[in-house]
């Protein structure tokens, strides 16, 4: 039996010796089914040749004329100015690298036949070294090429060329050593009857060798059936991957955290909501509950708590952190700042002292006797909850019976981080139960292929008594407008943030600097008291700004995105965000929660330096329109793309290589029950198909 391409080595290849196979490596290309699956990344069309006259800016085609001149031209780099012509026009071919043999083929009367892109240049259009080939009566003009050219994705010191001869010997030993068909077999026959989808030998041959005739234009938005069936199969991949890792954390052990039975008294938990200032939202109470049924199974809970700017995440937290305490365990909050880490530092413990339990809150900066003495407390369960930033999970901080780990803004997070938290499971046997929660929503498209691995609970409701922001988008010449809105609001009691994208001026970002900013302000509004806050101040001082705004001490607080979230100041009804249009979408609308809070009126300013880009543009508009954040999630993901939302959490998940999770939306419909099923039915099927695409990146697996 023949065998079958992902068995044969790369050295089955002629001319593939050790050096070129580590080449191959690096690309990521390991066996000649990976090869064949390292698809080009465009097109070009050297079919035809394209007349002089009807080149533009920015074409790339196959040329052919005369050489009517040839010479160097001396200047800051020398370089060879060939001149060619046709009935059309002239073209003028630039060389900076040539030879003496080069400029003999080059000379005038001989044709040339050559590909490139055509740019400005000196004499007007010019291909810059392009790909040539010279010929004249006594040779004949080379053969145009039969199909479109594909052009791959390359490492330093490979040539396309090469890469282009290899996969086409690779495609030769299909016909005796087929690819494997993994996708199960009514789906292929669905796929190939409802979408038109090729077959996946069809789809490699068609990929790598298109045809004169191919649609060009759809095979560089890559909806093409043939790309189609092969993104389809990895995302397929992907949601197999995930699952794979829900699976394999789902086998491992957790306590199971039972609410705390009294006979008498009422419960903590109860006490708890009793002493709240404020009723749960139906939201809340509901996400609550679905916490809790994850905490009381044997397996620890992976859950992701989604809820806009303001929704009351922090009450999720707090009560799922008292179901551990009450079950005789310890739990641990992260955040991404000392800021936000001290925040909720002050808020549970104004909800848990009264209860008796004691928090802890620790940070990089805290030292010496401080330190060893909180560190003693948690060992010995003294601590019932703890909170902090990154170091919770460093050496030397261990808990005595840590079952849960709340992480807060948990895409700022990378996945080794998450993973040193949770080996500080109780005795290092069971793992701890974990509660990540975002303020960034996340839209359908990337929760269903990203978050696959984990359970989604949304906070669909605002707390009563909210208001919605009304933003208004204004261009910095109307700035003294804006600074009177401010006094105007501060005089009559409210408070306001003035937030800036830098601290130190830069010319060319154009940007006004927190710090010049303030002076300014200052100046312009003597009678008001103004509070300054950025990166770049100790923490104790960033805390004391900070507080002495929430006590009203401040009326205006100048800062940096520092304050991006949670800071919570209900009297803060006015935000001003200078040159909003640096900053994307989610950033905005993370800054635009700070205010809202209370029950006054509240807006938030988006001042812009113009000309406005088109995607600035969109943002702001975006931004005016709604303040829905899933809604803005959805759009920023339109205009950015999956990469830069998804953040650390790429980092080892997901990496597709062919697919892309905002075009391919429409293929995840359905995928997941597919993997499910094969991953049930036919485990081994899944592996080599888990294998094809991903290789040896499914890992991570316990985080």
């Amino acid at each position: 039996m023949s065998a079958l391409l992902h068995d044969l080595a790369l050295t089955e290849l002629n001319g593939v010796g050790k050096a070129l196979q580590e080449k191959l490596q690096r690309l990521g290309i390991e066996d000649l089914q990976g090869l064949l699956f390292h698809l080009p990344l465009r097109y070009e069309d050297r079919t035809q040749i394209s007349a002089l006259g009807s080149l533009n800016l920015g074409s790339r085609a196959v040329v052919e004329g005369e050489v009517v001149g040839s010479q160097i031209m001396l200047g800051k780099r020398r370089s060879l100015l060939v001149r060619i012509r046709d009935a059309t026009g002239m073209l003028g071919l630039r060389f900076f690298h040539f030879s003496a043999a080069m400029q003999k083929q080059l000379e005038t009367g001989n044709r040339v036949r050559c590909y490139g892109e055509a740019r400005s240049g000196a004499t007007g259009l010019e291909m810059y070294h392009p790909e040539f080939k010279a010929f004249n009566q006594d040779f004949a003009a080379p053969d145009l090429a039969p199909r479109l050219t594909p052009v791959y994705p390359i490492t330093e010191g490979f040539q396309q060329q090469r890469l282009r001869q290899l996969v086409q010997q690779a495609l030769g030993f299909l016909a005796n050593n087929p690819v494997e068909e993994l996708l199960p077999l009514d789906v292929q026959q669905t796929l190939q009857q409802a979408e038109g989808f090729p077959r996946l030998i069809d789809a490699l041959y068609y990929l790598h060798q298109p045809p004169a005739n191919a649609d060009l234009v759809l095979l560089e938005s890559g909806l093409h059936p043939a790309q189609r069936r092969l993104a389809l199969e990895e995302l397929l991949a992907q949601q197999l991957g995930m699952l794979a890792l829900r699976q394999q954390s789902r086998s491992q052990g957790a306590c199971p955290l039972l609410p705390y039975q009294v006979a008498d008294d009422i419960s903590i938990e109860e006490r708890f909501l009793a002493n709240l200032p404020f009723t749960p939202t139906n939201a809340q109470q509901r996400v609550c509950a679905e916490v809790f049924h994850d905490l009381q199974l044997p397996h620890p809970m992976l859950r992701l708590v989604q809820g806009d700017v303001g929704s009351g995440k922090t009450l999720v937290a707090a009560q799922a952190c008292l179901r551990a305490i009450t079950a005789g365990y310890q739990a641990a909050l992260m955040a991404p700042t000392e800021l936000l880490a001290e925040q909720h530092f002050q808020n549970l413990t104004a909800w848990f002292a009264p209860l008796g339990l004691k928090v802890g809150w620790l940070t990089g900066r805290m030292k010496g006797k401080t330190r060893e003495t909180l560190l003693a407390s948690l060992a010995v369960g003294d601590i019932h909850l703890l909170i902090g930033t990154h170091a919770l999970f460093q050496e030397g901080v261990n808990f005595h019976r840590l079952a849960l780990v709340v992480i807060d803004e948990q895409h700022r997070f990378g996945v080794h981080q998450r993973l040193a938290l949770r080996d500080k499971g109780v005795q290092g046997q069971f793992l701890p139960h974990q509660l990540v929660m975002t303020a960034t929503p996340i839209p359908r498209t990337l929760a269903m292929s990203a978050y696959a691995d984990l359970d989604i609970s949304i906070i669909d409701e605002l707390p009563p008594g909210r208001q919605p922001v009304t933003t208004l988008v204004l261009p910095d010449a109307r700035r003294n407008e804006v600074i009177e809105r401010v006094r105007h609001a501060c005089l009559d009691g409210r408070q306001a943030y003035w937030v800036c994208t830098l601290i130190d001026e830069s010319e060319a970002l154009a940007c006004q600097a927190a710090e010049v900013t303030a002076k300014a302000l200052r100046e312009a509004l003597p009678e008001l008291k103004i509070g300054l806050v950025h990166g770049r101040l100790k923490p104790a001082e960033k805390a004391a700004v900070m507080n002495a705004f929430k006590e009203n001490a401040y009326q205006l607080l100048v800062a940096t995105t520092v304050i991006e979230v949670g800071v919570d100041v209900p009297n803060a009804s006015l935000m001003i965000i200078d040159n909003a249009e640096r900053l994307g979408l989610a950033q905005l609308h993370q800054l635009r929660g700070r205010v809202g809070r209370g029950s006054t009126a509240s807006f938030c300013v988006l001042v812009y330096h113009p000309p406005l880009s088109a995607q600035g543009r969109e943002r702001l508009q975006v931004m005016r329109e709604t303040n829905d954040g899933f809604l803005i999630a959805q759009k920023d993901l339109d205009i950015r793309g999956p990469g830069e939302l998804l953040g650390t959490r790429q980092t080892g998940e997901i990496a597709l290589r062919i697919a892309d999770l905002k075009r391919d939306a429409d293929l995840l419909i359905g995928l997941r029950p597919i993997a499910q099923r094969l991953l049930e039915q036919a485990p081994e099927q899944a592996q080599r198909l888990l294998t094809r695409w991903r290789g040896d990146q499914v890992r991570f697996a316990q985080v």
